[in-house]
């Protein structure tokens, strides 16, 4: 992936576009908004941040854990040929589905579920971006990964998390590399918090 194109397109999203409440007049911040539901859109910088680290290119299935508001969507939709993405918030996700649809995006397939657990139909996946903190590393997304593959996500506790590159080699290995101390949403589902008793 070139990162100069990469920045080139970046800069010419128009973030307002994936937030439809008051605080779109805030898009061109670099922080975290409300979208609803009790979840944010990531601030641009991290988004562009954790794309390139995915080393997308046009031959590359992702799977996309947590849709949102469909922003991160059209960034790894763009680069890719293919993305398989999964949010648990019907509304959010009818919601991104549209807006994606208007924007011109084909290559891109929708699911209402528990991304936690994947989307075993599609699997292997050459990428895999999730947008939703784990408390643990989730078995079925390292399963669903690709030998040779790559995946970003963010892991630790609830007040913050560790932006992780996974690599998965050509044997099946698995190597982690931390990134940066970021603070996301929590995945619910079997590897949130939540579900554990916290609040």
């Amino acid at each position: 992936m070139d990162y100069q194109e990469l920045l080139g397109f970046f800069n010419s999203l128009d973030r307002s576009l994936f937030i439809d409440n008051e605080y779109s007049n805030y898009a061109d911040l670099d922080e975290p908004l409300p979208i609803g539901y009790g979840q944010t859109i990531s601030q641009p910088s991290l988004v562009l941040n954790m794309t390139y680290l995915l080393s997308l290119n046009k031959s590359c299935k992702v799977l996309e854990i947590g849709t949102g508001s469909g922003y991160q969507t059209a960034l790894l939709a763009n680069f890719s040929e293919h993305v398989y993405t999964v949010e648990r918030i019907t509304e959010l996700g009818e919601k991104a589905r549209l807006r994606l649809e208007l924007l011109g995006y084909k290559n891109v397939t929708y699911k209402i579920g528990d991304g936690s657990l994947g989307w075993i139909e599609f699997a292997p996946y050459d990428r895999i971006m999730v947008t939703a903190a784990a408390e643990n590393m989730p078995n079925e997304l390292l399963d669903q990964l690709k030998a040779g593959g790559k995946m970003v996500i963010p892991i630790g506790s609830q007040d913050m998390q560790e932006l992780i590159l996974v690599t998965k080699d050509q044997q099946g290995s698995i190597q982690q590399k931390k990134i940066e101390t970021v603070r996301f949403v929590e995945m619910i589902g079997k590897y949130g918090w939540a579900d554990k008793g916290w609040t």
